[in-house]
């Protein structure tokens, strides 16, 4: 895992391992590795491993098993999406609609995003 410059490392790594749970690169119920066990494979301090863990324990995403370790909890991938829909309405559109109204976007320039979104539209 590169991290940037731009954001805390606590929160890429609770963006990384948020990702590999909404592509189901890890499921429900399976055990995420150990603080320390993930601080020494990203080369981080384990309280900033500790702190994304705590982080997505408090988000519903994660379950601490006292003396067993984290796991991804039951409703993970409904609140991760819940999470990333808010931030994406609050924080990203904004920008992007921006963009579009500064380009002066029309709807054949943005036609196969339109497609991408219409076919997400049977699974809501």
């Amino acid at each position: 895992m590169d991290f940037n410059e731009s954001k805390n490392i606590f929160l890429q790594i609770r963006d990384w391992l948020a990702d590999q749970i909404m592509q189901d690169k890890i499921l429900p119920g399976d055990k995420v590795p150990s603080v320390r066990e993930l601080a020494v494979d990203l080369e981080v301090n384990r309280n900033t491993v500790m702190r994304s863990y705590g982080l997505m324990e408090e988000e519903g995403i994660l379950e601490n098993k006292r003396g067993i370790g984290f796991f991804v909890a039951t409703d993970a991938k409904r609140n991760l999406l819940k999470i990333q829909k808010e931030s994406f309405f609050e924080q990203d559109l904004p920008g992007l609609l921006h963009k579009v109204k500064v380009l002066k976007l029309n709807s054949t320039d943005l036609q196969s995003l339109i497609q991408s979104i219409q076919s997400n539209d049977h699974e809501n």
